[in-house]
């Protein structure tokens, strides 16, 4: 193929038309039947902002439960906005999230022209760039997995993506914008520690624009404040807590240093497993032909993953990949790794090349090493996880998304209206369920968010999960007294089986795939049990099952 020809020219809509379908089957894999009806859920932390949206939707306000305590178990405002937005159509439950995937699907397949323009802008036009940088983001699995689930690492790569490209576009026009701040005043809304990237970019184009310098101190200072201060307002007039309760559930009750620690192991993981030759490549190679242009997205992608250090990492990377945050930043990695292959080719070739034909040869290897890093990246832990980017299975956390609608539909028939249910994965279970929740692991329970850390001695780095390191049985159940216990973290423990005294433990047969022999346990003497359907279920003599070790099986 000539570098002139149409089709070159073209390469990088194709690629994104290419991961549209991609994008479908992605979707389709995610669903399940269960008696006859086929269900979408997002990954279970969506799934507890769908469930604030649809009560919101239904005029009860961004709440955990309808006239309860009003506690803010989410961080991504804007995002819960748009998915009660969806609520509001006329969808049954089971495809709300179908909703919601789509248009994270729209918005990924947005960022993928935002990464062809940063790749036009880093290399002068380069339509191998372009190309390479459009082909590793949109199959790169990690975002994919991510975005396509719901989550909001779907809406905030895309805003990151923007004001690159809007900051990029402010210094090639030479005229000074504000767009770039408003984007990046949202994208906290999105999610607060997009804080971290409007700083860096702000500062760059402050440094980079100096003829504009002023302006960009005015205005990016003025929209900073205005947005920062007026959700804090916000969040302080309707909870009463001037940060999101996921901070204080993460990010208190336990060794700072062991939060740094594992945070930069959890990095270090990270580059190993995505292969540190061509991780460390861009930061090799693009040094011999250093430009200006270059220093954004290098400086978004290493502060927010340093931001990542900072909180420990995430919950689930013993799955292998790009967590959440540095997911969000991996186009602007791609971009550099594009440009990197590009300066080796070139290096390689000269300029101008010694012939059409090395050039044609140059691309054809430029082209391999790209599919070759692509490989590398997706395979997350071994290659194993190769069979779910090339949708040969379903998506990692499909199979969790059925256990935990499995349960809700299950606790629903089992329940009446006025039924309060403790989970630990408390996301598509609640939802489905319909019923009052209890958040054993306190995302949605204050309580339990300014409780201490579990932390025991022999803990491996691995195994220290942001987010899912503190409970308190002796409140969330002998104080709450839920009426169904669905699990215990962790297996059962002596304080839990001290608050379960007054429960029946029953199992459940259609339930031994999804929990520890189908157990679960039921308040003895509660009026909101159909005790009716739970009476064919037999009951154990004491209460020893296993709990869950796992929020997705």
């Amino acid at each position: 193929m000539r570098p002139t020809s149409i089709v070159w020219r073209r390469l990088p809509y194709l690629l994104m038309v290419l991961w549209v379908v991609y994008a479908a089957v992605f979707i389709w894999k995610t669903s399940f039947v269960i008696d006859g009806q086929r269900y979408f859920s997002l990954f279970d932390d969506p799934m507890i902002s769908m469930r604030y949206a649809k009560n919101l939707a239904e005029g009860a306000g961004p709440v955990w439960t309808p006239g309860g305590e009003r506690v803010e178990g989410f961080s991504n405002p804007l995002w819960v906005g748009v998915m009660a937005l969806v609520h509001l159509l006329p969808l049954a439950p089971a495809y709300t999230s179908l909703a919601v995937q789509v248009l994270s699907a729209g918005l990924l397949l947005a960022n993928l022209v935002l990464v062809k323009g940063i790749a036009d802008d880093a290399s002068g036009r380069n339509v191998l760039v372009a190309s390479v940088a459009v082909g590793l983001t949109g199959f790169y699995y990690p975002l994919n997995n991510w975005g396509l689930f719901g989550n909001d690492v779907a809406p905030a790569v895309t805003m990151v993506s923007l004001a690159v490209w809007l900051g990029y576009r402010q210094l090639r026009t030479e005229a000074f914008s504000a767009w770039v701040y408003l984007v990046l005043g949202l994208a906290t809304l999105v999610r607060f520690d997009l804080l971290v990237v409007y700083l860096v970019v702000w500062v760059y184009l402050a440094w980079a624009d100096s003829r504009f310098r002023r302006q960009h101190l005015a205005w990016g200072g003025g929209i900073l404040a205005a947005f920062t201060l007026g959700q804090t307002l916000a969040r302080v007039s309707y909870y009463g807590d001037l940060l999101p309760n996921p901070y204080y559930l993460k990010m208190t009750g336990g060794p700072v240093l062991l939060r740094l620690v594992r945070g930069a192991f959890i990095f270090v993981k990270f580059v190993w497993n995505f292969n540190p030759i061509v991780f460390l490549l861009p930061f090799v190679v693009l040094p011999l032909r250093w430009e200006r242009r270059l220093w954004l997205p290098v400086a978004v992608f290493a502060w927010y993953a340093a931001y990542s250090v900072y909180v420990g990492g995430d919950a689930w990377e013993h799955r292998g990949g790009a967590n959440r945050f540095v997911a969000t930043v991996m186009p602007l990695f791609f971009v550099l790794l594009a440009q990197s292959l590009e300066v080796l080719r070139d290096s390689l070739v000269g300029n101008p090349p010694l012939s059409a034909r090395a050039a044609g040869a140059s691309i054809v290897a430029a082209g391999a090493l790209a599919i070759v890093s692509l490989l590398n990246a997706n395979a997350l832990i071994d290659t194993s996880s190769l069979r779910a980017a090339f949708l040969l299975e379903r998506p990692i956390y499909a199979v969790g998304n059925e256990r935990n609608t499995t349960l809700g539909l299950f606790l629903r028939r089992i329940t009446d209206e006025q039924a309060r249910i403790a989970y630990v994965a408390a996301g598509a279970a609640p939802y489905f369920a319909g019923r009052q929740a209890i958040d054993l692991l306190g995302k949605s329970d204050r309580v339990v968010a300014r409780g201490p850390m579990h932390l025991p001695p022999d803990l491996a780095l691995i195994d220290y999960r942001p987010g899912h390191m503190k409970w308190d049985y002796a409140y969330s159940i002998g104080e709450l007294q839920p009426d169904v216990v669905v699990e215990i973290w962790q297996g059962m423990n002596p304080e839990a089986a001290a608050a379960l005294a007054g429960y029946l433990e029953i199992r459940v047969p259609e339930l031994e795939r999804w929990l520890p022999d189908g157990r679960m346990y039921l308040r003895t003497g509660s009026s909101h049990l159909r005790w009716e359907v739970v009476a064919p279920y037999a009951f154990a003599d004491r209460m020893n099952g296993q709990g869950a070790g796992e929020l997705d099986p």
